[in-house]
């Protein structure tokens, strides 16, 4: 039997919280085997990567290996049957490129950002 494709998320986040929360109720829905794991509850070391590498994109184990970025998502897509397109057009030659650019550069960045500016408030209070 094979593993549970496992997805480690930032559950603080709420752009990432809301969008697990979809993929979530799909994977309960269809009894997938897909499990969510939020950074923040520890249990990092399984993974290899500490708390500021986890919150800086989004995290896939599936078959032994840990994937990250735009590789993280289409393995997470993969594994949901409704997303299996997804997955697919984002292995199109030059628009996997296209798309870990825009991952790597603008939306991960700006999302991490906003996660230490939450956690520095957090801190504060």
């Amino acid at each position: 039997m094979t593993q549970p494709t496992q997805v480690l998320y930032n559950a603080r986040c709420p752009v990432c919280r809301a969008e697990i929360a979809h993929y979530a109720g799909y994977v309960e829905a269809n009894g997938l085997p897909v499990t969510f794991q939020d950074l923040n509850a520890g249990g990092l070391e399984q993974w290899g990567i500490d708390p500021d590498q986890a919150a800086r994109r989004l995290h896939v184990r599936q078959d032994g290996r840990v994937l990250s970025g735009v590789e993280a998502f289409a393995a997470l897509w993969a594994a949901l049957p409704r997303y299996r397109w997804a997955a697919r057009i984002v292995a199109l030659p030059g628009l996997r490129q296209v798309a870990s650019l825009i991952y790597e550069r603008v939306l991960a960045p700006r999302l991490y950002a906003k996660h230490l500016a939450r956690e520095a408030k957090r801190a504060a209070s």
